[in-house]
């Protein structure tokens, strides 16, 4: 029983629209002409007649069709109405409208957000771009900056140069040049013109009288002699150049003469001096110009304008 009943109530369901069409042909009118009376296109209008209300624009407009339709032929309009909620399975509280107005609505709305979307991917893009440009910039400076250090050449005995970073301790760089063999010589200027130049003191012998009884002999004093004054700068000899250097900063040096043969090479520190001599032309370099005032066999030599950063390298004598 409970299982034949649905049967039951689709067998009582009628279909409206076949009532409506059964009295248009009745009337003699056609289906165009019942369309242009009705305000419909012929399609919409056999959609309502064969019953395909899901092909309309929704069961409002369907109930409204099927109400202005049996107006115009006449018909109790309530009955058919009533007839459509029971085919259908709705009223006029469940039914709804589709309006052209709604359906557009969600079309805009995606539009915006889809603009909206792209204005940020744009600005994404280029905020990327700016700060990938800012990277490079940065990595360019860094490269010049590596690329180009402040440095001293350091010449061997051999003829060799050897380039060392100005942030290296320079007692390493010395260290090196002697593991190279090139032993820094220092020379004491007052020390070689002690050790070359000072004459020996002449000594005379004393010779006893020849006599045959006892003689007291007679003392012998030794002529003077004048002793050179060492703390007294000697003057250059001829062919060579003496260089001196009183040093105001520590500041590494190297001091090299015509034949390639280094005379110093070191470290010397503030309030020190310094005085070699040499073959010229002789070759000067400092770690720190600003910190040696240089002269020349006696004159002032300016290393200014030999000056690079703050290493400097010139000849002298030559």
């Amino acid at each position: 029983m409970k299982a034949a009943q649905p049967e039951v109530l689709a067998a009582t369901r009628v279909n409206p629209g076949e009532t409506l069409r059964q009295a248009r042909e009745n009337n003699g009118w056609t289906l165009a002409e019942v369309a242009l009376k009705l305000n419909l296109t012929a399609s919409s209008l056999s959609n309502l007649e064969t019953g395909a209300f899901d092909k309309l624009p929704g069961h409002t407009f369907a109930r409204g069709y099927i109400r202005a339709y049996a107006k115009l032929l006449g018909m109790d309009q309530t009955s058919l109405v009533h007839e459509f909620d029971l085919y259908t399975g709705t009223d006029a509280n469940g039914s709804n409208v589709h309006s052209l107005g709604r359906i557009e609505e969600p079309v805009r709305v995606s539009h915006t957000i889809l603009r909206i979307v792209s204005l940020l991917l744009l600005i994404a893009v280029i905020g990327g771009g700016f700060i990938w440009w800012q990277d490079q910039t940065s990595m360019r400076a860094k490269d010049l900056i590596g690329l180009a250090p402040e440095h001293v050449e350091v010449e061997g005995a051999d003829g060799t140069t050897r380039i060392h970073p100005l942030d290296e301790p320079e007692d390493q760089a010395v260290a090196e040049a002697k593991v190279e063999g090139e032993t820094p010589v220092a020379t004491d200027p007052a020390a070689q013109q002690a050790g070359t130049d000072a004459p020996a003191l002449p000594v005379t012998p004393v010779t006893p009288a020849a006599t045959p009884a006892p003689v007291a002999p007679t003392p012998v004093v030794p002529a003077p002699v004048a002793v050179p004054d060492a703390a007294a700068p000697a003057a250059p000899v001829a062919g060579t150049g003496r260089v001196n250097l009183q040093y105001t900063a520590d500041c590494w040096t190297q001091v090299t003469d015509g034949t390639g043969k280094v005379l110093f090479g070191g470290l010397k520190r503030k309030g020190e001096n310094l005085e070699v001599s040499g073959k010229p032309p002789l070759t000067l370099r400092l770690g720190y110009a600003r910190g040696a005032q240089v002269t020349y066999n006696g004159q002032a030599v300016d290393v200014a304008p030999f000056t690079s950063g703050e290493t400097a390298r010139l000849k002298l004598g030559q």
